[in-house]
Parts: C-alpha cells; structure tokens; sequence
C-alpha cells in the first residue's frame, strides 16, 4: 500500500512542478510579444500613484500607451485603476491627467475608476467597451502581467492583444521579476481555480 501511495505522490509532484514550468513559460512567452495593431481602444493598466503622480511602473505603462495612441493604434485610451483609502485621487484619475499632460485629447480618454486589482479593472473596462460598442482592445502593462491580462479580458469577451511596455522596472530589475513572475504563477491559480474571484484575496491592483 505505500509504494503505490509513494509512486502517486511522487506523479502528483512531478505535475505540479511541469505545470508550473508551462505557466511561467507563458507568463515570458506572452510578456515578450508586441501584437499591437488597430482596436477600438488602447487599454492601460493602473498601478500605484501617489497623490496624483504615477509611479515608475505606472509612468512606464502610461508613457507607452500614449505612444500606441500617437501611433494611431486606436483613437480611444482607456484609463483603470481605483484607488487604497487614504489616497486622494485614483489611478484612472491620475493616468487621465498625465495622458491629457502628454498629448491626449481629454475626448479621447475613457475610464473606469472602481477596480482595486486586475480582475475588477477587466469587468470595469468590459462594462466600458459594452457602452461604447467596442470589441477589440489592445492592452498595455508589463511583460509579466500580461498573460493574466489577456486572459481575463478575453474571458470578458473582448478581443484581446498586448502590448507590454519594455521600460517598467518591474521588468528590468532581476529581483522584481522573478518575485512579479512568483505574483503571475499565484495570480494565474487563484483565477482558475476560484473561477476569477479568489484573486480578490491575493491581488490589489496597486504595484510599487
């Protein structure tokens, strides 16, 4: 009785361990592609503001969109993000300002101001292109949240691409990576398994 005990535990591990190889995988695969192309709308994802001034992820993310939308891309940028309680201003807010700072018309920016973590920015921006009667975004953050990003939207019903920004420290700083890429593979679970809600007790949609 325990060899066979032993050899099941032994196949569960061995599972697991591919599993998780084939999900960080696809978390580098999907964060080294560019699929930008013409959408109904560019889609960035909020991360941590302060009092009104992004972060440096969140600049990076916001510097790139703004970039897609002078390319052309789309003539719509949709801003996310809501805010922690003793913030002054929201993350949509805030990247609304800077992109308005940088060139974009203030008609050409939409939002939704209500999600604390990626999954309710998703429904935010699904409620968003439902209103507006788009399907199709393109969608910008760093290289390794934009797996979860696409999957989530695309479970959303919109036509997903991404378009990771090269510049987030997030990305560049080895350390920051690996622990973002550790956040991805427990994010990733979370929203399978509880159906895209467990990840309310694992994510808040503020990074450093």
């Amino acid at each position: 009785m325990l060899r066979p005990l032993l050899q099941l535990l032994v196949a569960a591990l061995l599972a697991s361990v591919a599993l998780i190889a084939y999900a960080a995988y696809r978390i580098n695969a999907q964060g080294d592609l560019d699929e930008q192309r013409p959408a109904d709308a560019i889609v960035v994802l909020g991360a941590a503001q302060f009092n009104g001034t992004p972060g440096g992820v969140f600049e990076a993310r916001l510097q790139h969109a703004v970039d897609l939308y002078k390319a052309h891309v789309a003539d719509y940028l949709v801003v996310t993000g809501g805010k922690l309680p003793a913030d002054r201003t929201t993350e949509a807010a805030t990247a609304r300002a800077w992109a308005i700072a940088h060139g974009v018309p203030a008609d050409a920016i939409l939002g939704e101001n209500q999600g604390r973590n990626t999954l309710e920015s998703m429904e935010g921006v699904a409620a968003v292109f439902r209103e507006h009667g788009f399907t199709s975004g393109v969608f910008v953050s760093d290289r390794t949240h934009m797996l979860r990003v696409i999957r989530m939207a695309s479970d959303q019903g919109i036509v997903a691409w991404g378009s990771p920004t090269a510049t987030s420290p997030t990305d560049l700083e080895g350390d920051r990576r690996a622990k973002a890429i550790v956040h991805e593979l427990a994010g990733l679970a979370a929203y399978f398994v509880g159906g895209g809600r467990l990840i309310n007790d694992l994510e808040s949609s503020t990074a450093p």
